[in-house]
């Protein structure tokens, strides 16, 4: 079943395709070997309060949260070899294509959720 990333502080929809991280190996390869990602796709990191964009072949745009997906900080174009140190409060960290995460669509505090 595909889920989407909502932001239901501001009643709109982020992603329409969320793709989980979890596993060891999902996490440590992250989007490592893409040449892209969608713009209406996210690649959810968890557990995971600190990114590195090494090796990386674009810019990214991220969204660390904490555990009950309030927004703690949000980074825009992130550029490859880059790095984010931890973000204090954080425990996943939902990754998108860059240009995804306008100013007008997130901001730290927000509440998201993750379902239909």
């Amino acid at each position: 079943m595909n889920h989407r990333l909502h932001n239901k502080t501001q009643s709109l929809i982020l992603a329409d395709t969320v793709e989980d991280a979890k596993a060891f190996y999902a996490r440590l390869r992250g989007l490592l070997g893409r040449d892209s990602l969608s713009q209406r796709s996210t690649l959810w990191i968890e557990p995971c309060n600190s990114i590195h964009t090494f090796f990386m072949r674009f810019t990214i745009d991220a969204i660390f949260v904490d555990e009950d997906l309030i927004v703690r900080r949000v980074v825009r174009n992130l550029k490859p070899w880059r790095l984010v140190p931890p973000v204090t409060g954080a425990q996943s960290v939902f990754e998108f294509a860059a240009g995804a995460v306008g100013q007008d669509v997130v901001r730290e505090g927000d509440q998201l959720y993750v379902g239909d």
